[in-house]
């Protein structure tokens, strides 16, 4: 079922509980994301449910982000993973959430600047892309920083390395 780009808007929401086993098979499916626990699920669907967000159409998780606020740095969205499900891909779901929950996050920061964070490895062309489109939406930079090592990722190295993204600080929702 293709949707058009506005159009998911009507179907994201906040996850919760329920949504846990959804948001890691989802994962699961992508093939390329780091797969974590239901456990790992279950906290993002409760404790950082105000900074994640899904795609649920008709009981069905088509896509989702989780996200966090760093401690001591509110003003700071860390975007811990992207999925979207093979059938909404290309469809401008990614965009959509992001957009969405960017601005849920500003609304609940009573309009405050918030900078997007999120560590994407060099060869994650898809999620450069989403990020990338994200900031000229908003109008703010991208810097790139060296972050996490593949030694730190994986003990064989067999992880590539995962600089992170700045983006912003974003000051309005691109339909303002």
């Amino acid at each position: 079922m293709a949707q058009q780009h506005n159009s998911w808007r009507h179907y994201l929401r906040q996850p919760h509980a329920g949504d846990a086993i959804s948001m890691q098979r989802l994962v699961a499916a992508t093939e390329v994301l780091d797969l974590n626990s239901t456990y790992t699920y279950l906290l993002m669907a409760t404790d950082f449910a105000s900074t994640s967000i899904v795609a649920d159409v008709r009981g069905e998780i088509r896509g989702l982000i989780t996200g966090y606020h760093p401690p001591m740095r509110p003003e700071v969205l860390f975007v811990w993973q992207v999925a979207v499900a093979r059938t909404a891909q290309g469809t401008g779901l990614g965009g959509t959430m992001l957009d969405s929950l960017v601005q849920r996050v500003q609304e609940e920061r009573h309009g405050h600047p918030i900078t997007v964070e999120a560590t994407v490895a060099p060869s994650n062309s898809v999620s450069r892309a989403l990020f990338g489109a994200f900031a000229r939406r908003h109008g703010v930079p991208v810097t790139e920083q060296r972050h996490f090592t593949a030694a730190q990722l994986a003990a064989d190295q067999s992880h590539e390395d995962e600089p992170i993204l700045r983006i912003g600080p974003i000051t309005a929702s691109p339909n303002d």
